[in-house]
């Protein structure tokens, strides 16, 4: 594992750090860019594009000084940290406000019937592992300079500023539950980079130099335990959403197997099988006369799903042959 050299330890600083002579100048290229990506991202999920919404990932600059928190975490910088987590913090509500504001002026609020709501509102374990390895990259890349080229992937793999922008326009439109799920997906994608940066950082080696004599403002073991604390907080809600989806799912294939059975026989097909807000709706067509509702019941109650609150979708169809 190649060692970080006080050169390399000097370009993270510049990277990172808003401190010096062009402290000014970089703070307003922070905050240029982020209040742009906020309206890119807003209009993204407002609009229900993907490409747009990516575009916002790329242009977002608050990768920076998250992985600012990181390094003054390795090297007990008190002032560093404090104004990477001020920048987090401000910058984060400054993307709310924005989507707040965007969302204002709709005639129509976003609903979860949005691809790019959806995405957001729900997070699960896999996306905890996935953020992990994700701020893994960016640290690696970050130490590495000869792989600098991977931060466009991963300011595209991680997301950061849309799942704020889906907290703002999800709390004007009055869905405060969405407004938290999006907010638990941010908190998550944040807390990994924390996580899997300090350990990729402690892998490198990367610590003060030994020409630095400012001693320690405050003890790295607290500050690690507290990113640890806080992984282990946003895992526990994650697991459990994982887990009621993952029931979900297995219940609806299965309502959908004895679905499929029940209108296979009547000569209708079933066009798909979703749940929401524990009702199961089962979609259907085909000729007429439409199946019994009842038969359908029945079944159902055999196979364990008696209790079940199911709504049936019956379009009867007609069909003709075409002319020779």
């Amino acid at each position: 594992m190649p060692r970080i050299t006080g050169a390399d330890l000097m370009r993270m600083r510049d990277q990172l750090f808003y401190e010096g002579p062009e402290r000014r100048h970089r703070l307003s290229k922070y905050w240029s860019l982020l209040l742009l990506s906020a309206v890119i991202a807003s209009a993204g999920v407002i609009g229900d594009s993907t490409a747009t919404v990516i575009g916002a990932m790329i242009v977002a600059p608050l990768m920076t000084p998250i992985l600012g928190i990181v390094l003054a975490i390795v090297l007990t910088d008190g002032t560093n940290l404090r104004r990477s987590v001020a920048l987090v913090l401000a910058g984060g509500a400054a993307v709310v406000a924005i989507a707040w504001t965007m969302g204002h002026f709709l005639q129509y609020g976003v609903t979860a019937t949005n691809s790019q709501v959806a995405q957001r509102v729900s997070p699960r374990l896999i996306d905890l592992v996935a953020a992990l390895a994700t701020g893994a990259v960016g640290a690696v890349a970050l130490a590495r300079e000869d792989i600098s080229d991977t931060l466009p992937g991963v300011a595209i793999a991680i997301s950061l500023v849309p799942p704020l922008a889906v907290v703002g326009l999800t709390l004007e439109a009055g869905a405060p539950v969405q407004a938290a799920g999006a907010f638990v997906l941010f908190v998550t994608n944040v807390s990994a980079i924390l996580g899997s940066g300090i350990l990729v950082m402690r892998i490198y080696g990367v610590r003060q130099m030994d020409d630095d004599l400012a001693a320690p403002t405050f003890r790295r073991g607290s500050a690690t335990a507290i990113v640890v604390a806080l992984l282990v907080l946003v895992a526990m809600p994650l697991a459990a959403n994982s887990a009621r989806i993952d029931q979900t799912t297995a219940r609806d294939q299965q309502i959908q197997a004895v679905a499929e059975q029940w209108a296979d026989e009547s000569g209708w097909s079933v066009v798909a099988v979703s749940s929401r807000h524990g009702t199961v709706l089962i979609q259907a067509t085909g000729p007429v006369p439409a199946p019994n509702p009842a038969s359908l019941r029945h079944r159902l109650g055999t196979a364990g799903f008696g209790g079940a609150k199911v709504k049936l979708d019956l379009a009867p169809a007609t069909y003709s042959d075409l002319p020779p």
